[in-house]
């Protein structure tokens, strides 16, 4: 895209002429060049886990359960060993790549707004390993295979295992159902690093949120068979008014069968999530739904029972989690906290996580799929990435300076940034508007720091 001084229209061929913008993935604020001409970003936002991208992880920050992800989360990470996490890659987006559109299932909520039949335009098995090769180039960490459903092709481990050669972290995000004891074994010796199976509630409410009877006995086998793959393998569940009542006894039925990490995901209104509105919580039942996550992680903690456990897509989840901890353990923890999230750095939409599509459109994150910034045909991602003459992009890096409402001036902004910009869209027709699922009471984001400066704490 030349920059020719003017503003772009930031939504060409969008329907209604709307600004688009997403919550949950993305977050690189591009600056300027350094000596050795490589980018540098605003702030110490690091990349997250690269199993779903920037994701609060209240089991660290309440129980202090140190997970893989969390050097990327929290810590600047510069002596690790590990080589996703060390601080050049940190300057890169997690990458979901959208493999295909096709699907065995039809979720109500799919951002991908998925289909049964194979969509045309996907990229071949040759343009994905050339974009793996031009993911690789850019630096970027973290690979998350997703759909439409994954393993519905056929060239998937033969991906997985390319991206595993040249440098990236391979990871999956799937509804289970297709993953037997053969592909579990081929996937994990292909490099796979981890597999987020999708449930929805227990049986009759996932199966009927997910369009298939039996859905829910299916993914249990998938994920019998990541374990006895050896595959490290967790909960993708995405809480709506549908399913609020089943999370903790789906965490207890998922803990007895062997699974230790629990990621709860925020309903975003992208594809077929805005269609489903109506069944989202209330912010009120939201708070209460993220209370209950809160209070079952530490229940677990208390009997020895280590889980881990995540939110994601609603960054009113950070300042809720230092009020909780003010409550519930101590003002210094929720200095402790405070600081860890501003370090996570909020919502990472245009910056920390980006989106490829099936056919090699490039988005914000994959709950946006109606804007493309470029095609991965036509241009290298990086180059794509970094090309802020395009407003949205530019003005999503710098969204404080635009935030409307309540928002621009939180108290929380440093650990939120908005929340969710694509709700706000949907709802308010306005991208900077406040999050309409933002459930902080206005006494905790009035006024100035939310946390008093109790200095250092003492050394271990």
């Amino acid at each position: 895209m030349v920059d020719t001084g003017k503003e772009k229209d930031p939504f060409p061929g969008c329907e209604n002429a709307q600004w688009l913008f997403v919550n949950v993935f993305p977050s690189l604020t591009y600056v300027a060049e350094t000596a050795d001409s490589r980018p540098q970003y605003r702030g110490s936002r690091p990349v997250a886990d690269g199993r779903g991208g920037p994701m609060i992880s209240v089991s660290k920050l309440l129980c202090d359960l140190d997970a893989e992800g969390d050097g990327l989360r929290y810590d600047a990470a510069d002596e690790s060993d590990r080589e996703q996490i060390r601080a050049e890659k940190q300057r890169r987006p997690v990458v979901v790549w959208n493999t295909t559109k096709q699907c065995n299932l039809y979720c109500d909520h799919c951002y991908a707004a998925a289909d049964t039949e194979c969509a045309p335009g996907e990229l071949s098995t040759t343009e994905g390993k050339r974009l793996l090769d031009d993911l690789a180039d850019y630096g970027v960490p973290v690979v998350l295979f997703s759909g439409g459903e994954p393993l519905v092709r056929e060239d998937l481990e033969e991906l997985v295992a390319y991206a595993a050669d040249a440098g990236i972290r391979p990871v999956l995000s799937t509804n289970g159902t297709l993953i037997t004891e053969e592909r579990a074994r081929d996937l994990k010796a292909a490099g796979l690093k981890y597999a987020g199976v999708s449930v929805d509630g227990l049986p009759e409410r996932n199966d009927a949120f997910r369009g298939e009877e039996g859905a829910f006995d299916a993914a249990l086998r998938g994920i019998e068979a990541c374990q006895s793959a050896g595959l490290k393998t967790g909960l993708r569940y995405t809480i709506t008014e549908a399913n609020a009542d089943d999370l903790e006894d789906v965490v207890a039925l998922l803990h007895e069968a062997g699974l230790d990490r629990f990621c709860f995901y925020h309903l975003d209104y992208g594809g077929r999530g805005d269609e489903i509105r109506d069944v989202d919580l209330t912010p009120a039942e939201r708070r209460e739904a993220v209370r209950t996550v809160c209070d079952m992680t530490r229940e677990y903690h208390a009997r020895g029972e280590e889980i881990e456990t995540l939110l994601v897509g609603n960054y009113a989840d950070a300042g809720f989690l230092v009020e909780y901890a003010r409550e519930h353990l101590s003002e210094a923890a929720a200095e402790r906290i405070y600081r860890y999230l501003q370090v996570n750095g909020g919502d990472p939409t245009g910056e920390r996580v980006a989106d490829v599509d099936y056919q090699g459109n490039v988005h914000l994150t994959q709950f946006w799929q109606n804007y493309s910034l470029g095609n991965v045909r036509d241009r290298p991602f990086g180059a794509i990435w970094e090309d802020e003459s395009n407003p949205l992009l530019r003005k999503l890096r710098n969204r404080e300076a635009h935030l409307k409402g309540k928002c621009a001036d939180c108290a929380y902004q440093s650990v939120c940034r908005g929340g969710s910009r694509l709700r706000a869209l949907s709802v308010h027709d306005d991208p900077f508007a406040p999050d309409p699922q933002c459930y902080l009471h206005d006494d905790e984001i009035e006024g100035g720091s939310p946390v008093f400066d109790t200095g250092p704490e003492p050394a271990d």
